[in-house]
């Protein structure tokens, strides 16, 4: 694999993390109940397991099942928007005193798992995109290759998205205001992301 196609991958892949999108509003919420490292790592997890089921082969089976993306899209898109009514009808605060850090690391985790899991854009990314930046002719194994550029994704996903969830807290923790309007925003985000997913797969 040509270390040309790794740097065009890994620049198309920091674009679609460095995108405000559903990661980003979780990893805010979380940040800002003090679970940045839980809720990162279940929106990585998420992640790897696109990465393998791709690399598996198993991505193009799927989509060859006819209502696969379907039922994947409407059960992604009901858990965003259900997560951000959540997280809109209880904005984190960051008074002292208050309790921040609500809800176990663990539920934190699988959260992020299903955010990122259960995205049908995450999966169509490393299906549509990442394939192309492989090379039939390489000494690797295309498994091998998809399994590499996918695990790129994800360094540069735990970058970014550590600093959205830590930069979350300190940027307002002394600023209870302006913490529960980014958090309501957040929860907005998370249901209109869910809700343009599901309409535009309602219509296709």
């Amino acid at each position: 694999m040509m270390a040309g196609a790794i740097a065009a991958f890994w620049a198309v892949s920091i674009l679609f993390v460095v995108t405000p999108g559903a990661d980003w509003a979780y990893a805010i919420s979380a940040g800002m109940r003090q679970r940045t490292v839980p809720a990162v790592s279940g929106l990585l997890a998420g992640h790897l397991v696109a990465t393998v089921v791709v690399a598996a082969g198993v991505g193009a089976l799927v989509t060859g099942i006819p209502g696969a993306l379907t039922i994947l899209t409407i059960a992604g898109s009901l858990y965003l928007m259900w997560l951000g009514l959540t997280t809109l009808t209880r904005p984190g605060s960051v008074h002292a005193g208050e309790q921040l850090a609500a809800g176990s690391p663990l539920r934190w985790w699988l959260k992020g798992f299903g955010v990122s899991g259960l995205n049908p854009k995450v999966f169509l990314l490393f299906l549509a995109v990442l394939p192309q930046f492989t090379d039939s002719t390489a000494d690797w194994p295309l498994a091998a290759q998809i399994l590499a550029l996918g695990l790129l994704h994800v360094a540069s996903c735990a970058v970014v998205y550590l600093l959205v969830g830590y930069g979350a807290n300190g940027l307002l923790r002394s600023r209870p205001t302006a913490a529960r309007i980014v958090s309501r925003i957040s929860g907005i985000a998370m249901i209109a992301i869910g809700a343009f997913l599901l309409i535009e797969r309602l219509i296709l």
